[in-house]
């Protein structure tokens, strides 16, 4: 089979020219063509009067050898890739050792599960937050009533934090193994649509993903799997061998629970700040890691649709536009797009009392009036939080903690006009743009909860990304406090066997330990620990593990 590349079209193009355009590209004739699949379709905007679609598509064709010989120059043909997944181990039929132990049920942890699971090892799941049905009704808790559960919300309970999120599934992570295809083929047998598999930006949206959870949760419990959930993790037992060498032993779960653990997948998440300190306290190597802060921006979708694909606005396959841009500023800071939802709304992302934090979300139709987007200023700890590893989270919860008072302290959000806040005053009313924030916004100066350098830089960037979007620094747009969550703030740094530079049999996986942003890459990282997690089963079984010298932690 053929993959062909970087095949356009008009965006109208009749259902029989793509046909045509591969026989073209080819230089074959009908009766050689013997049937093609849609292996990607991304769209080409930059004309907003000729949008063009972009296809890569697997072809089949009599005398494939002739005809790859005679495109040999064309570097967008060529054989299809094999984008199979094949497992590194297997678990014998009759293994009885040791059970790999999860933390967390996110994608990250959701797929180390998963693999272990397929690969025949047992993997015992543990989450401190409930059940994905009852963990939503507490995340509404709090938008609809304010009332917060420190255990189950936006970023604690089965799903992670993605459940409540646009749902994108790509990155730019390197893959060449094509391990996102396996989570995306997972993901379809979840209930997930199927045209993820060949959308250039595919993505799924909230409703959907709660009842893909709970159907991957079923094929891993069908698998052997055992899931604990509301089962926090308080305490990590270390072996200390006599030559210094620490090894896993246990959990210490907050119940008063032991669970034995030789494997332990750190799969917690960017917001578990109480785990990064009880690590920290127990000798695991932590470095502190670079993350951004800044706001939820939101502008009418009807904006962004004319402003990114003009007349062809509203286009079914186009559907809602995105758009990422970014400015260096002359403060030396970057100013960049994160996470934008089209189509969605900014929902309330806090895990701790009397503290405010933004994120966004969409649904699978991403109908809503607003498209919300991080609007955010990327910080570094050598010159913003220097000094200890978890100094970002002490940040994060300052910035946080003025949001609140900041909000009215009522885990209101505090927020401003793009008018007032290039103006440098303080909000007192809204204009034309509904904000979308749930349990509400207190109209405000977003200036007394977030760092000058954040704020200048944003000042400088809002009349740049005017100039490239038009409308984007509209009077009023509405700004809405804090982005905090961007990424986690700390990196539980890992050696080339991906277990944790000073302790053996942790695995420190997915956006919590630093590794991956977003659905997609934590998923991948969890296939490559869980495939780690089977190596070093399997390789240790009834033998005395590999030797290694211990870390300090970074200070």
């Amino acid at each position: 089979m053929l993959r062909i590349n970087e095949l356009k079209l008009p965006l109208n193009h009749p259902e029989e020219a793509l046909a045509a355009a591969i026989r073209d590209r080819l230089r074959i004739g009908p009766r050689d063509l013997v049937r093609y699949t849609v292996a990607r379709r991304a769209n080409d905007a930059r004309d907003k009067m000729d949008i063009q679609l972009v296809y890569s598509v697997d072809v089949t064709v009599k005398n494939e050898g002739t005809v790859l010989a005679r495109c040999r120059r064309d570097r967008n043909v060529g054989s299809t890739p094999d984008t199979g997944y094949r497992f590194v181990a297997k678990a014998p039929a009759d293994y009885t050792g040791p059970r790999p132990v999860v933390i967390g049920t996110g994608p990250c942890g959701l797929f180390a599960g998963l693999i272990l699971a397929q690969m025949g090892f047992r993997p015992i799941i543990v989450d401190r937050g409930k059940v994905v049905r009852e963990r939503t009704k507490d995340t509404w808790g709090l938008w609809r009533r304010s009332e917060l559960n420190p255990e189950s919300n936006v970023q604690f309970g089965e799903g992670g934090a993605g459940t409540f999120s646009d749902g994108k599934l790509y990155s730019r992570i390197k893959d060449p193994r094509h391990l996102d295809r396996k989570v995306l083929t997972e993901f379809v047998k979840a209930g997930a649509p199927e045209e993820i598999l060949t959308e250039a930006h595919p993505h799924i949206g909230t409703f959907r993903l709660v009842t893909m959870v709970e159907s991957m949760r079923a094929s891993i419990e069908a698998l052997g799997g055992e899931y604990r959930f509301e089962r926090r993790v308080d305490g990590i037992d270390v072996a200390i061998d006599a030559d210094g060498t620490r090894r896993m032993r246990g959990l210490h779960l907050h119940n008063g629970d032991y669970l034995e653990a030789e494997q332990v997948v750190l799969a917690v998440g960017h917001s578990a700040r109480d785990t990064f300190a009880m690590l920290h306290e127990a000798g695991v190597y932590i470095e502190a890691k670079p993350f951004s802060i800044g706001v939820r921006i939101e502008h009418p979708q009807s904006w962004i649709d004319q402003a990114r694909f003009g007349p062809n606005a509203g286009h079914p396959i186009l559907g809602a536009a995105e758009y990422h841009i970014s400015h260096h500023c002359s403060n030396g800071r970057t100013v960049y797009s994160f996470c934008m939802c089209p189509g969605g709304t900014v929902v309330a992302a806090t895990s701790e009392e009397g503290q405010v934090a933004t994120n966004g979300m969409s649904q699978y139709s991403r109908n809503e009036r607003n498209a919300n987007s991080g609007f955010v200023v990327a910080i570094d700890p050598a010159r913003d939080y220097p000094g200890d590893p978890l100094a970002g989270i002490a940040l994060q919860r300052r910035i946080e903690k003025l949001a609140f008072v900041a909000g009215g302290s009522s885990y209101k959000a505090p927020a401003q006009r793009v008018g007032d806040f290039l103006a440098g005053r303080p909000s007192t009313a809204l204009g034309s743009i509904a904000p979308s924030y749930r349990p509400g916004v207190t109209p405000t100066d977003l200036a007394t909860c977030l760092p000058d350098f954040v704020i200048a830089a944003m000042r400088e960037a809002l009349p740049v990304f005017g100039r490239q979007i038009a409308g984007y620094d509209h009077p009023d747009v509405v700004m809405t406090g804090v982005e905090t969550r961007t990424s986690s703030p700390i990196r539980i740094t890992r050696g080339e066997d991906l277990q944790s530079l000073n302790t053996i049999g942790l695995f420190p996986a997915g956006e919590g330990a630093g590794y991956a942003g977003g659905i997609l890459s934590a998923a991948v990282d969890g296939i490559k620990i869980a495939e780690a997690v089977a190596r070093q089963i399997m390789g240790t079984q009834g033998a005395v593990p590999r030797q290694r010298q211990p870390g300090k932690r970074a200070a």
